[in-house]
């Protein structure tokens, strides 16, 4: 399978997006370091060739970070995982922005309230960030606890995300 790989420019720093043929993103995050992207992807979906160029996700991921919150939502993602595991990224995409849970809310949205060490590993082995956005989900006091890449974007994307709702003063 070849890829196309693609890096931006954020508020938060690079953004590189891994997408396939079908312009399925496959991982993304917050770095230019291509390694670390191809790292993130299941070995069964890893590229045997990546090359430079424009994917579709970039333009939503543009438009994520000039205020259409939902522009994200129409990016396709693909991702190898259990049962669980699918259900959970289907669940993170229906998370709305402005309005993160926690991991025992996240873990009741999927079907299973015991299952809250599930609903964090599901989160940590999201590939695609942004377009899945585990970014949405937080420790049950509040906090932020971890993201792959770093808690000050994630606190960012939440502060951005808080903001669009926020009533006007």
């Amino acid at each position: 399978m070849n890829a196309l790989i693609q890096t931006i420019d954020t508020p938060d720093g690079a953004l590189t997006i891994l997408a396939d043929s079908d312009q399925r993103v496959l991982a993304s995050g917050w770095t230019a370091d291509h390694d670390t992207i191809l790292a993130r992807v299941h070995p069964s979906l890893r590229p045997s060739a990546v090359h430079d160029g424009d994917t579709d996700a970039a333009a939503a991921a543009s438009a994520y970070y000039a205020g259409d919150l939902s522009a994200i939502d129409a990016v396709t993602v693909h991702q190898v995982g259990t049962g669980l595991q699918h259900a959970g990224w289907e669940a993170l995409r229906r998370i709305a922005p402005g309005r993160p849970l926690t991991y025992s809310e996240f873990a009741i949205a999927l079907g299973s309230p015991r299952a809250v060490r599930a609903a964090a590993s599901i989160c940590a082995r999201n590939a695609p960030a942004l377009f899945v956005p585990c970014h949405r989900v937080l420790r049950s006091d509040g906090t932020l606890g971890g993201f792959a890449w770093g808690l000050d974007v994630k606190q960012s994307l939440l502060a951005r995300e808080a903001a669009a709702f926020a009533p006007a003063a």
